[in-house]
C-alpha cells in the first residue's frame, strides 16, 4: 500500500505551509499529492506550482468538476501538467454536487452518470491524439452545420497513457467508475464496510470491463491525527464529518449521508442532516457519532495507526492519501512523518 497526500483547497490562509507538507512529502517518498477545487481555488493551477517545486511525487487532482471544463479543456489540461511534471500527473474527475454545478456553474445536474461516461470518452479519444469526433447526449464534435472540423491534440504528453480517477459514492457511480476508470477515489472509507459500500460495486464494473480489481487503484482520502487521547483527536473531524453528511449536496441528494446510512449510521445521518440544514452546525458536529469518526479516520499512537493501516490495506485500499490535522505546520509535518513509520511498522512499505 502506498501513501498520498491531500492539500485539500488552495487559499485558506495555509499556502506556504501547504507547500511545505507537499515538499516534505515528496521527501518522505509519498506516492502522489492531490489538489482539489469547489468554487475557490483551481486545481491546475496548484498542481502546476506544486509540480514546479518537487521532484519525485505524483500530482492529482481530487478532482478537475466536470460542469467547470468542458472534456477537451481538461484534456488539454491533463497533457500539459504531464508534460510539465516531467510525467507525474494523475487525472481526477468528478461531478461534484447539484448545489455547486447548478450555483456555481450553471450546468444542470442531471444524468451525472451519463455525462461522466461520455466526459471519460471524450477525454480517452483526444488524448489518444486521434481527430476528435464525437456524437452524444452532452457534446456533439465538430458541431454539425458549422465550420468546425476534427482537430487532434498537439501537446505530447510524457506518457502514452495518463491514470484516470473518479470520485465516486454510490453504487452505480462505483460500478461504472470501476468499469470506465483506472482509480476510484472515496471518503469516509471504513474498512470494516468496505465490500458492501465499495468493493463490491467496483468489482462489478471491473468484471463488465472483462478485468478484475488487480492494478485498480482504491484511494480513500483518510483524516489523520497524532496523539494519545483517540475522542479529543476525533472531536477535531467533527465540523468535517457534519459538513459532508448534513450539508453537502442538497436534502434530498447527498451521497455522503447516503453512504451513512448504508453504514449503519440511518438515524444519526438524518439528524445530522436536519440540524445542518437548519443552521445548528454546532448540533450537527454533536450529533455525528464518535464510531464513524474513528472507522474512517486515522487517529492515536503510531501503533494504533498502523494497526488501521493493515485494516485498510486488507480492504482493498492500494493508496491511502492522508490529510494530517494541525493548527500548526509543525503538527501537519510531523503527521506526515507518523504516516511513513506507521506504514512501516505495519509490514505495508
Amino acid at each position: 500500500m502506498r501513501l498520498g497526500i491531500n492539500l485539500g483547497y488552495w487559499g485558506a490562509g495555509m499556502d506556504a505551509d501547504n507547500l511545505a507538507v507537499a515538499r516534505e512529502a515528496d521527501r518522505l517518498g509519498y506516492s502522489v499529492c492531490w489538489a482539489a477545487e469547489a468554487y475557490g481555488s483551481d486545481a491546475a493551477t496548484v498542481l502546476a506550482f506544486v509540480a514546479a517545486q518537487t521532484e519525485r511525487i505524483d500530482v492529482g487532482s481530487a478532482i478537475f468538476q466536470i460542469p467547470a471544463r468542458t472534456p477537451a479543456m481538461t484534456a488539454m489540461t491533463a497533457a500539459t501538467l504531464d508534460t510539465l511534471s516531467g510525467g507525474r500527473f494523475r487525472l481526477g474527475l468528478g461531478v461534484s454536487g447539484p448545489q455547486v454545478s447548478e450555483g456555481w456553474y450553471g450546468v444542470r445536474f442531471d444524468k451525472p452518470l451519463a455525462r461522466t461516461r461520455e466526459y471519460v470518452e471524450i477525454i480517452r479519444k483526444a488524448m489518444s491524439r486521434e481527430r476528435l469526433t464525437h456524437e452524444g447526449q452532452n457534446w456533439t464534435l465538430p458541431l454539425p452545420d458549422g465550420p468546425g472540423k476534427p482537430l487532434k491534440l498537439t501537446v505530447h504528453p510524457v506518457r502514452e497513457y495518463i491514470p484516470l480517477y473518479i470520485a465516486a459514492i454510490g453504487p452505480k457511480n462505483l460500478e461504472q467508475t470501476g468499469e470506465i476508470a483506472d482509480g476510484a477515489l472515496v471518503l469516509f472509507y471504513d474498512p470494516e464496510h468496505a465490500e458492501e459500500t465499495t468493493l463490491s460495486s467496483l468489482r462489478a464494473g471491473r468484471e463488465k470491463a472483462g478485468k478484475d480489481l488487480e492494478g485498480f487503484d482504491v484511494v480513500p482520502t483518510v483524516p489523520m491525527a497524532l496523539g494519545d487521547d483517540v475522542r479529543a483527536l476525533a472531536d477535531q473531524f467533527r465540523p468535517y464529518t457534519a459538513l459532508y453528511v448534513g450539508g453537502m449536496g442538497s436534502a434530498k441528494q447527498n451521497f455522503y449521508n447516503k453512504l451513512a446510512q448504508r453504514m449503519g449510521y440511518e438515524k444519526e445521518a438524518a439528524e445530522i442532516q436536519e440540524k445542518y440544514l437548519s443552521g445548528d452546525k454546532e448540533g450537527a458536529a454533536a450529533a455525528v457519532p464518535h464510531e464513524l469518526i474513528d472507522s474512517t479516520a486515522l487517529l492515536g499512537p503510531v501503533e494504533r495507526m498502523a494497526d488501521r493501516m493493515q485494516a485498510y490495506a486488507g480492504a482493498g485500499v492500494t493508496t491511502l492519501s492522508l490529510t494530517p490535522a494541525g493548527f500548526t505546520l509543525e503538527e501537519r509535518l510531523a503527521g506526515l512523518r507518523a504516516g511513513v513509520e506507521a506504514l512501516e511498522r505495519a509490514g505495508l512499505a
